[in-house]
């Protein structure tokens, strides 16, 4: 069950209106500096090609929010440019932390990313997205204390999925299978996501899968355990082609579908 001894935190806009003085930007850099309210966690593999942009448009339109941030880029077994793109990136911004492994592995990557953090709440964001009106209302939502995780849904009525059909296809049969076999009540797991850091810490280190599934298995196991979880609608549209093949992740879904349904559904 999840714990209530957080209280909840104050209402308040995370927007900056005009005039308003910037809060001091939290140098993630620094040594025993405080904790920022929110920690953006960005995987990612491959992707030196957008890699630069994408970070650098993000921190451009952060500015607009009233909490102090870090983005996280938990790069995971990249054989082209995007390590060394990135440690200059950390450079270059002190909001920007840089994570490495050696695998190729978004799940772990993800993983290590939260578990890194000591922000107030967590944002599981793509560097192909980087969706900062998500930003603006899942932090909304949890600052206000309405729910304890937002899963940012491209499978809501109300979302608009602009990728292409296959993609879209391929999306309905995983949440086909999660809602089958380890009867997931909502409508998408994997992308982007927003919670209360110390209230799903417990459910992140319950986690047994990585790779593709890690996501899911942590929305499906924060739903089971009753957290309060709000999916909202967004738009998504890609802007490359996925760094791995979708075909090529299919035998390792299948392998961890079937290890999520024997320790949840089963082992118990």
């Amino acid at each position: 069950m999840p714990s209530k001894s957080t209280p909840p935190p104050k209402q308040r806009s995370v927007v900056r209106g005009p005039g308003q003085t910037p809060r001091t930007p939290f140098d993630a850099k620094a040594e025993g500096g405080p904790a920022p309210d929110v920690s953006i966690i960005i995987p990612v593999y491959n992707e030196e090609g957008l890699l630069q942009s994408s970070v650098v448009d993000l921190v451009d339109r952060m500015a607009a929010f009233d909490f102090t941030y870090e983005i996280v880029l938990s790069e995971n077994g990249s054989f082209d440019d995007t390590l060394e793109q990135a440690y200059k990136l950390e450079r270059r911004f002190p909001q920007v932390r840089v994570m490495h492994s050696e695998v190729p592995d978004y799940g772990k990557a993800l993983r290590r990313g939260i578990l890194s953090s000591h922000a107030t709440y967590v944002v599981c964001d793509e560097i192909d997205i980087c969706d900062t009106d998500f930003h603006k209302r899942a932090l909304e939502i949890l600052f206000n204390d309405q729910a304890d995780m937002v899963v940012g849904s491209k499978l809501h009525r109300d979302a608009q999925d602009k990728r292409p059909p296959f993609r879209r296809f391929a999306s309905h049969v995983i949440n086909f299978m999660l809602r089958v076999f380890l009867d997931f009540q909502g409508t998408d797991t994997h992308g982007l996501k927003a919670f209360h850091r110390e209230r799903l810490l417990a459910t992140v280190n319950q986690c047994v899968v990585d790779r593709d599934l890690f996501a899911s298995e942590f929305v499906i196991r924060a739903e089971r355990s009753r957290f309060r979880v709000l999916e909202i609608p967004v738009e998504i549209a890609e802007k490359r082609a996925p760094s791995i093949k979708l075909m090529k992740r299919v035998p390792n879904v299948i392998k961890n579908l079937a290890r999520l349904v024997w320790e949840i559904r089963i082992k118990p």
